[in-house]
């Protein structure tokens, strides 16, 4: 095995540090001052991060531009850093917004009975969100106040960094299952009557489908549609977003109504159009709180040739 080379250790081992001063110096300063200095950081951001910026830019004028002006979706791109800037400002704060209640920051909670519903059966469920809003929070918020789940995410690219990612989310109440590793525990979770939590809003190497995402196909994860039917659970879309007064929402929505037929692969590809479905009509309602600098459109279907 070859050794990592000096410098990049030395690189990577300051940026750790700095990344750990940051997160303490953050943890120390009132809620107010800390997001006012992270939504700074996010219009530098946009200014400095020249490839994101684009990207960014790009996707929003695919969807909107003729809806919007270039000075009108340049301005929502500004909007997407800043409001991820904000919402990492309380995610890393995330102890302190626990040990301070977390219910103080979350003024609405709308649909909730869905879940409860659900949860009454005892079969276990899985709960759909996207990379919109605060959904690091919304777990947060969820484990607090009574709901056993677990969520499915990828780990960081330094695993000191995921360790303190994790960490988080286990003082918070929730805990982690590693994208790719882990489909035993999702179904022995599920199986107990537990939630589990996932995103397939993003282009990943996870096997899937193409489905129309804001008019054009994008390549989606199909796990959920593929657990829902095997496992016979509902599937329940839930969003958190980020409110003008700084404070948050919760949206829980009804079980989407799944389609099972004899015909396995239209179901699972008409089951994740679903999920699709329930992302964009929530995204177009907060279009600045979702990851239009993710490479959504990466991959697209194979053109046909012609005989």
């Amino acid at each position: 095995m070859n050794k990592r080379p000096l410098h990049k250790k030395l690189r990577d081992d300051f940026f750790y540090l700095l990344v750990l001063l940051f997160i303490k110096t953050l943890r120390l300063t009132p809620r107010r001052p800390a997001l006012a200095f992270m939504r700074l950081m996010g219009r530098l951001t946009f200014l400095a991060a020249r490839a994101p910026r684009q990207r960014a830019i790009t996707h929003l004028a695919q969807v909107y531009g003729n809806e919007m002006s270039a000075g009108e979706i340049k301005a929502l791109a500004r909007a997407v850093f800043i409001h991820f800037a904000t919402a990492a400002g309380d995610v890393l704060r995330m102890p302190n917004l626990i040990r301070n209640d977390i219910n103080k920051l979350v003024t609405t909670v709308r649909g909730i009975e869905h879940l409860d519903r659900a949860m009454k059966t005892g079969r276990g469920l899985i709960m759909v969100t996207c990379h919109f809003g605060n959904w690091e929070l919304l777990g947060a918020w969820l484990a607090q106040n009574g709901y056993p789940m677990r969520g499915v995410a990828t780990g960081l690219f330094d695993p000191r960094l995921d360790k303190i990612l994790v960490e988080t989310r286990n003082s918070a109440g929730y805990s982690n299952i590693a994208r790719g590793r882990g489909t035993r525990e999702i179904i022995r979770t599920i199986k107990k009557g537990g939630i589990v939590g996932m995103l397939i809003d993003q282009d990943t190497k996870s096997q899937g489908v193409f489905v129309d995402f804001f008019g054009k196909p994008a390549h989606t994860p199909y796990g959920p549609a593929v657990l829902a039917r095997r496992l016979e659970v509902p599937i329940i879309p839930i969003f958190m977003y980020l409110k003008n007064d700084l404070t948050y929402g919760i949206e829980c929505q009804p079980p989407l109504a799944l389609v099972k037929t004899d015909d396995e692969k239209n179901d699972i590809t008409a089951n994740t159009r679903k999920i699709s479905d329930a992302y964009e009509a929530m995204i177009r309602r907060y279009p600045e709180q979702w990851v239009w600098m993710h490479k959504r459109w990466k991959n697209q279907p194979p053109i046909e040739k012609r005989p």
